[in-house]
């Protein structure tokens, strides 16, 4: 990875937090905060002023959660959900009665969130497909780090990658990481065989990229690892690109590869992981039991800023 000695652990996350703490509380409705790890990430992003929580789901629960671990939640509203399934399906319905511009997870399990989410009726789709992101602050690597989609689309066609990369590039033209990341679609080589058809796949979408069909980055690959992000590595292989040693968003071939990816970067690389969904009506924060606290803060802050601006850019309706 590209070395950068002057940057300092956190420095990346910390920036992101301080943005988000310069604009107002998000609304955001907390599905399910039942244990201390989710009440807790609440708590503390409410404190330092990113979010403005509704806390939905068991109220005894929460309360006595809260209670057990010293934790302050006398300024939330609650509304209280008889069990998960409930306290996913009430968060939605906050949503769509606009109380919320952010949904978070809390302490049930992801796939009872986003079933909710992505369901066909009352459910939180829009036109574009819904995927992950982990932005990960990989202490050696220069640039804050995209991977998608490591949690959510398994196997992705052409289509889904599309969808996949545009949200990427949304979030990181419209949350304050800069302007045209650099955008490196893996795969196990970087030329193109009919043997491996992720590289065909990466063609595609750069060729898609040039006709307009995917806007506001700038693409390359099929590219492997080593030479999306060393550039020694892509220099040795020959490859002159804008992107090839340099990138910013990885768009792995399926889900596999980029949750190995992911926890590779987390475990050997002490990589932090904030997580977020794209591509339904509010951006949807996804949190691990295994998150520390600041990679949870992260996670909230990286939503507050996307939803700011989306705020910002929605049309204003005439009275």
């Amino acid at each position: 990875m590209s070395a950068d000695t002057t940057h300092e652990t956190g420095s990346k996350y910390d920036r992101l937090i301080a943005a988000a703490r310069a604009a107002p509380p998000t609304p955001t409705v907390v599905v399910h905060p039942c244990d201390e790890t989710s009440l807790r990430g609440t708590v503390d992003s409410a404190s330092a002023g990113i979010i403005r929580p509704i806390l939905v789901g068991p109220e005894r629960r929460i309360r006595d959660t809260a209670a057990k671990f010293d934790l302050d939640i006398s300024g939330f509203e609650i509304v209280d959900a008889a069990h998960s399934d409930d306290a996913a399906a009430k968060g939605v319905e906050l949503i769509h009665a606009a109380k919320g511009e952010l949904l978070m997870k809390g302490s049930l399990h992801t796939d009872e969130l986003m079933r909710a989410v992505t369901a066909k009726v009352g459910g939180l789709r829009t036109d574009r497909r819904i995927s992950h992101v982990f932005v990960m602050d990989v202490p050696a690597y220069t640039d804050t780090i995209f991977v998608t989609d490591a949690a959510i689309n398994i196997f992705p066609d052409l289509d889904a990658k599309r969808d996949i990369i545009q949200n990427a590039i949304d979030l990181y033209n419209q949350a304050g990481f800069g302007r045209t990341p650099r955008v490196a679609i893996l795969s196990a080589v970087e030329t193109v065989t009919s043997k491996i058809p992720s590289t065909i796949e990466a063609a595609a979408l750069c060729k898609m990229a040039d006709r307009g069909q995917i806007t506001g980055g700038l693409l390359d690959g099929p590219l492997a690892f080593d030479n999306a992000i060393d550039p020694e590595a892509a220099r040795i292989k020959g490859i002159v690109s804008e992107v090839a040693g340099r990138a910013q968003i990885l768009v792995v071939p399926d889900l596999e590869s980029g949750n190995m990816l992911a926890k590779n970067l987390a475990y050997f690389a002490k990589a932090d992981g904030a997580g977020i969904v794209l591509g339904a009506r509010v951006p949807v924060v996804l949190t691990s039991r295994a998150d520390s606290p600041r990679a949870r803060m992260a996670s909230c802050a990286v939503a507050a800023l996307y939803a700011h601006a989306r705020r910002q850019k929605a049309p204003t309706v005439a009275a």
